[in-house]
């Protein structure tokens, strides 16, 4: 059999085995797996190297709307590079419905965006705002019959968020369409309470949007939407979840036999409310919500990849520049932290940082790290065994890592279009030097060998 691309002479790393194999590639699949391969136009000698599916992240935002004057990083193009230097083959976003509009017309404008302007593939996860009779009852079954299976309410945020009646309804027209819904769970109205008392006091820093989306209100709009899930009989998906009373809720609703999967994010490793209250501004680099919590959420976080709580870890990537008047320091935002746009860059680092953290420094396995990345990704959004693994009939879909490759990470060695990390100067062991996409080498060390246009949209199956 000849090939077009066999990788040679590493260790294959899957989310159940780590075996020394080499793989063969052919019309971008993987069509053998062998101690030893030969007859290929391409070799590439991954010695000392693990070879690993390309990650997934399935929690990204990219070219979003976000409100009058402000301006979101990343586009297609930029965000989708910046995912595959992070050893990312494949990123799901968020088409965000807007008010007043059908989903069909908003996919139809997000696709305007991602046409041809992709390096890597992506899918979207479709957001319902204003979830209409003719919504739920018309277009969401039919989109999920034509591969849109997965969809996200928010609890929080007063022009997105929707009511417990109607978080009902969406979730009873997921159920019996056999779509997916995740779920952005704070209470929005006890923010509103909060964010009230901090005005009246004039309390606007920065620091003070962590003030006022408590763990509490994380907790209780998590049980919440668990109870209304398990009211309908729908799964669900608690997204970014930042704390251990969060988590302890994902555990008791699955003892009760809800199917519920859980996430979190490295923000949630890495970060703590004290970093909102940086000198001057400088913690309005970190605004995101959920927001950091402290050291001891960070443990709980940790213990939640280590038992399965979470199945999945994924960036968040919500990008805004920091300098800049349609970003973080627009003139609002300046004066009070309810301004400043919601969400950090993490694309490019998510990989790095749970490899170094985790793997490096013993917390995890590397089989743990590829399901945590990849697999689970591809399984729970309807898109396994063609993505996240290593085997034959799989998309060669595949990320080379270097276990001792020491990187510290600082803005400019990165490829998204903010101008600032949050995790500017950490020090990482484990960085991935080779990315390819269905075969084609896309990342090879710090150069881009990808085509703007290479990445394809995905149609997904129904969740497994």
């Amino acid at each position: 059999m000849h090939f077009d691309t066999i990788i040679k002479n590493g260790t294959v790393v899957t989310a159940s085995d780590t075996f020394q194999s080499d793989v063969g590639i052919r019309d971008g699949k993987i069509v053998a797996l062998a101690a030893s391969l030969d007859g290929a136009d391409e070799i590439i000698d991954a010695s000392g190297l693990y070879v690993m599916p390309g990650g997934i992240d399935s929690h990204v935002h990219l070219a979003q709307p976000s409100g009058d004057g402000i301006v979101m990083a990343d586009d297609f193009a930029s965000g989708t590079l910046s995912a595959a230097f992070g050893g990312n083959t494949t990123v799901l976003t968020f088409c965000m419905q807007e008010k007043g509009t059908t989903l069909r017309e908003s996919l139809k404008a997000y696709h305007a965006k991602a046409e041809g302007e992709c390096y890597i593939d992506v899918s979207f996860h479709l957001v319902v705002t204003d979830p209409t009779s003719y919504v739920l009852g018309q277009e969401l079954p039919a989109l999920v019959e034509d591969g849109y299976t997965s969809l996200k309410v928010f609890m929080t945020y007063e022009n997105l968020r929707l009511r417990d009646d109607q978080i009902l309804d969406t979730l009873d027209s997921a159920r019996q369409s056999g779509a997916l819904v995740m779920v952005h769970c704070e209470n929005e109205d006890a923010i509103r309470y909060l964010i009230g008392k901090h005005e009246q006091n004039g309390e606007l820093a920065p620091k003070f949007h962590a003030l006022s989306r408590p763990a509490a209100a994380e907790r209780e709009a998590t049980h919440r939407a668990l109870s209304l899930a398990e009211i309908v009989g729908t799964p669900i998906v608690i997204v970014h979840v930042s704390n251990r009373q969060a988590m302890e809720e994902i555990e008791r609703a699955r003892k009760r036999g809800s199917k519920v999967a859980g996430e979190t994010c490295p923000q949630y490793l890495l970060l703590t409310a004290d970093d909102l209250d940086a000198a001057e501004l400088e913690g309005a680099k970190f605004v995101c919500s959920p927001p950091p919590r402290d050291k001891e959420s960070q443990v709980a976080c940790w213990e939640g990849l280590q038992s399965g709580t979470f199945e999945l870890f994924s960036s968040d990537h919500c990008p805004f520049r920091y300098d800049d008047e349609s970003g973080k320091l627009n003139e609002k935002g300046k004066r009070h932290f309810r301004w400043i746009p919601n969400g950090i860059p993490g694309v490019e680092t998510r990989l790095p940082i749970l490899f170094s953290e985790g793997v490096s420094k013993g917390r995890i396995d590397i089989n743990r790290f590829v399901a945590l990345s990849s697999t689970n990704h591809a399984k729970q959004y309807g898109l396994y065994p063609q993505k996240g693994t290593i085997a034959i009939g799989s998309d060669a879909d595949i990320a080379l890592w270097d276990p001792q490759k020491q990187v510290t990470i600082t803005n400019d060695i990165l490829h998204h279009g903010a101008d600032y990390t949050p995790y500017d100067g950490l020090d990482v062991r484990g960085w991935p030097v080779r990315v390819l996409l269905r075969g084609k080498t896309i990342v090879d060390g710090p150069s881009s060998t990808g085509t703007l246009g290479q990445g394809a949209y995905l149609k997904r199956k129904r969740s497994s």
